[in-house]
């Protein structure tokens, strides 16, 4: 297959880039937005410095390297990164990883790799967040490729092989590595688990070896550990709608103010960790011939990596021994970690905007909010376990 196979889900060409970001800066959207994350910016200043840009990397390192290292330092209190060898600067990997927050997780990591002297990876984006048009527009000068969702049966199997041989592609034409989500969404509880149907969908265009197909593709497991998330009362406040009406869907407006609140919200620390690549795990499935126990084993191994490679802060321990009514971890925090561990909670759950909250729904929340904090942990003790 050919780059016009993809033109419709893969990131501008750089010989089309400067067109593209001339009518990206004519939006309305896009002002608004760069205004509203850039309060104090000279936006026709702006403009003419992204008019200048002629190239995908060139508009990352100018452009998004600066904004993301100002985020990093007003929303973050630090962003580390391990497990990046020199393979990582010659070769080209997927790294597949839990899915926190919709816009940062794979801005943070190609800020991560370009500070470990790699070249950045390509970007997996659902179109259910391409609100509008110049959403599409952006993700595409910025390196994101387009998956395609909610198809119907043939279309979804049309879509899955075309993502296939793009991804494909992106390895043994475009010399790039990829991002992409274990998962569909984020993990609203952070119980992070991969879908099996996300591994077929890698296999799919790589022939009738499943374990040749994947090894291709180098798959590096990777761990996002957050201490704090800014979407937690958000997601509980989803858990909750679900709970009054199982029928409940998030709208649009709900999507778009998850990204603004992960954008701009405090995070704490947060640590990438990058597993070896899963091809010496792949070698030891060759001679079996049940497809479908080859992709269970090799999702299982995938959620090891992901679980053992969490970063367990405070927080962590606190919720974990909350949810089990134990002092297990004790030795771990302080009284006043618990405290303002308390005040948090609080201040979260004062933030969502629902009618008739009672009492019950709030510790309903905070049970949620609990339990998201405590499953990284929980996993991680299992995951080390079964070592």
């Amino acid at each position: 297959m050919t780059k016009e196979d993809f033109r419709d889900i893969a990131p501008f060409d750089d010989s089309e880039f400067k067109e593209k970001m001339a009518s990206l800066v004519n939006e309305p959207g896009f002002e608004h937005a760069v205004k509203y994350v850039l309060p104090m910016v000279d936006y026709p200043a702006f403009v003419q410095q992204l008019l200048t840009i002629e190239s995908k990397d060139a508009f990352q390192r100018n452009i998004m390297v600066p904004f993301l290292e100002m985020l990093a330092q007003k929303t973050t209190s630090g962003i580390t990164m391990d497990g990046i060898d020199d393979c990582h600067r010659k070769d080209t990997f997927t790294y597949i990883s839990n899915h926190r927050d919709i816009v940062l997780d794979a801005s943070f990591l190609n800020l991560c790799l370009l500070r470990q002297g790699c070249r950045t990876g390509e970007i997996a984006l659902g179109d259910n967040l391409l609100i509008y048009d110049w959403i599409e527009r952006l993700v595409k000068l910025n390196k994101g490729f387009i998956v395609k969702r909610n198809l119907r049966m043939l279309k979804a199997f049309e879509a899955a092989k075309q993502l296939s041989a793009y991804i494909r592609y992106c390895h043994t034409d475009k010399h790039e590595s990829v991002w992409i989500a274990q998962r569909e969404g984020r993990a609203k509880d952070s119980n992070d688990r991969t879908q099996e149907s996300v591994i077929k969908m890698l296999a799919l265009a790589g022939g009738d070896s499943i374990v040749d197909s994947l090894m291709t593709l180098n798959i590096c497991p990777t761990t996002i550990s957050y201490e704090y998330d800014p979407n937690d009362y958000l997601k509980a406040t989803e858990f909750l709608c679900k709970r009054r009406n199982p029928e409940y869907v998030k709208s649009q407006n709900d999507d778009l103010l998850s990204m603004e609140t992960g954008l701009l919200g405090f995070k704490g620390r947060i640590h990438y960790q990058v597993a070896p690549s899963i091809n010496g795990m792949l070698e030891g499935l060759r001679g079996i011939t049940d497809k479908n126990e080859i992709f269970s084993s090799i999702c299982a191994h995938i959620d090891r990596c992901i679980h053992r490679g969490y970063h367990i802060f405070p927080v962590n321990y606190i919720c974990y021994d909350r949810l089990n009514s134990s002092h297990q971890f004790a030795y771990k925090y302080t009284p006043r970690d618990v405290e303002a561990f308390d005040r948090y909670l609080d201040t979260q759950i004062a933030k969502v905007r629902l009618t008739d909250v009672t009492d019950d729904d709030r510790q309903f929340m905070r049970h949620m909010m609990v339990t998201m904090y405590a499953n990284p942990l929980i996993n991680k003790l299992k995951a080390e376990e079964e070592q």
